[in-house]
Parts: structure tokens; C-alpha cells; sequence
């Protein structure tokens, strides 16, 4: 893809078009995040329709770069939804970014976020909702309607951020080990499955799948989403939550063209005495 930059008539300008518009609300709150995963977050388009699942239904991507990205996207239901264009646009240099509705549903709608920083992983945010041709009462409903909104998505991204944040920290300081831990016998294994345990500082999801044991590190090796408690589908794949990248558990293989791949760093083998062991591959 070849980023082109923004549509928008001075993009980082309030209001360029002069349109009859009115605050609507403004939500402010502190999330426990750093402004290095604030930012991370407001230019991973990708994970509007796996994370924000409840509030969108898909999401095609038109252009991106460093200055933000375009997209279409669908609401939910996605059967009545109208489609709508947005485009985030950054402003590092004021600590802010705008979203803008280009076609669809609230056209010329805009919804400025401002950050600043609270402590190395706190950081304030500001959001203030811009909305054209709507009267007084009208702008009540749709502020109160987006404030809830902002709410929700905010609180799935923040623990997205927080989670981020320790599988990082983490990342650094784990240790492989040659440890071989026995599990039980292969009748209970099986029964006990799908399986999540602790080997060193890793978590390890265990399934069977047609018969043969699989396991795996619990986390996605895109942005390190944990997998724990993440279900096998009917194919032998897992979906990430985050950002759908989803795997074939039997060879660890990205199935929807997202050139990654799931390491196998584990193995679980059957003694002669029929005792299932797990050991680093």
C-alpha cells in the first residue's frame, strides 16, 4: 500500500469547512498506560473490528502512514450499518489527534483527543465530540451516546495497553530452561484438555487435536496478545482477539496472509509407561 497522506482540508485544523457545529460532550479520564502504548494504540487501526467487536463489524483499510490512516467501516449490526469513511489524522506536535467522519453516518463529525502525560504509565486523556447541524437537545442525546460509547472503548483498549505493557516488561527477563514436567498419563491429560499451565515465566496452552497433543506459547507473536483461555475452532486454528491473526495450532502457520508464525517452543511427548512430558522443542 502507497500512503498518500490525509484527505482532509487542514486535516490538524478544527472545524476547516466552517460547518454549523456543536461540542456535544467531552470525556475526559486517566487510563494506566504510557504515551509510547497511547500512540501505539491510536495508529493500530487493525484491531477496531477483533477488539471493539461489539462496535464494529469490519474495517477496510484505503491508506496509512505516520500520519494516521483511512478507512471504511461498519457499525453493528453490520447487515443495516451504513458504511462509513473515517480518517485519523496525528498531531504529536500539539499531543492530540482528530478523527473525522468523511461519508456516512454524522458526516463532517469530529472527535479531537487529547493526551498528556500523568506518571510514566498514566496518561490523561481528553475527548471532545464535535458534531455539524444538530440543535441543542440533539447534540445532548448524541454527546451522551458517544461519551458511553468512548467508554467502553476505552476500557477495552486500556487493558489491551496494560497487557501489552506486562507481556513487554516480561519479554526481557524470561529464561528457557531444559525442564521436561511430567503431566499425568495420557488418559489424564486428555481429559484435563484444552490445557493452560506455567513452564519458567511462559504460559503454555496444551490441546489434542485428531489425536495428537500440540503445545504452544499463549501468545500471539504480533503484539504479544495473550492466548490463554483463546478457543481451538473446528480447523485446529485460534483467532487472536486483538487482531485476528489466526493460526493453525499443527504447524503453527498464519492462515489469513499475515506472514507470521506461531512458534511450537514446546513439545509433549508419550513414555513407553504411556505418562505424558512436556519439554522446550
Amino acid at each position: 500500500m502507497t500512503s498518500s497522506g490525509p484527505l482532509q482540508t487542514d486535516a490538524k485544523v478544527a472545524n476547516p469547512n466552517d460547518l454549523p457545529m456543536r461540542v456535544a460532550a467531552v470525556y475526559d479520564r486517566v487510563i494506566g498506560a504510557s504515551l509510547a502504548r497511547a500512540w501505539e494504540n491510536v495508529l493500530d487501526w487493525e484491531h477496531l473490528p477483533h477488539l471493539h467487536s461489539s462496535s464494529f463489524s469490519s474495517l477496510e483499510l484505503e491508506d496509512a502512514g505516520s500520519w494516521g490512516w483511512r478507512a471504511l467501516t461498519k457499525g453493528i449490526p453490520e447487515e443495516t450499518s451504513p458504511e462509513t469513511r473515517i480518517e485519523l489524522v496525528v498531531d504529536r506536535e500539539n499531543s492530540r489527534y482528530v478523527s473525522r467522519t468523511l461519508e456516512g453516518g454524522l458526516p463532517g463529525m469530529e472527535i479531537w483527543t487529547h493526551f498528556s502525560k500523568r506518571a510514566d504509565r498514566e496518561t490523561q486523556i481528553r475527548v471532545e465530540f464535535h458534531i455539524p447541524h444538530v440543535d441543542e437537545e440533539g447534540a445532548q442525546k448524541l454527546g451522551s451516546l458517544m461519551t458511553g460509547l468512548y467508554e467502553i472503548l476505552w476500557d477495552e483498549d486500556e487493558r489491551m495497553m496494560v497487557e501489552r505493557q506486562a507481556a513487554l516488561d516480561a519479554k526481557g527477563t524470561k529464561e528457557g530452561t531444559s525442564t521436561t514436567i511430567d503431566l499425568g498419563t495420557v488418559e489424564e491429560l486428555t481429559r484435563s484438555l484444552p490445557k493452560t499451565i506455567q513452564i519458567d515465566d511462559d504460559t503454555v496452552n496444551i490441546v489434542n487435536i485428531d489425536g495428537t497433543f500440540h503445545a504452544y506459547r499463549a501468545e500471539c507473536p504480533h503484539m504479544l496478545a495473550p492466548l490463554a483461555g483463546v478457543p481451538v475452532d473446528n480447523d485446529g486454528c485460534i483467532t487472536c482477539p486483538w487482531h485476528g491473526y489466526r493460526f493453525d495450532i499443527r504447524t503453527g502457520n498464519v492462515t489469513n496472509g499475515k506472514g507470521l508464525t506461531l512458534s511450537p517452543a514446546f513439545k509433549v511427548a508419550v513414555t513407553e509407561h504411556q505418562r505424558a512430558v512436556i519439554s522446550r522443542a
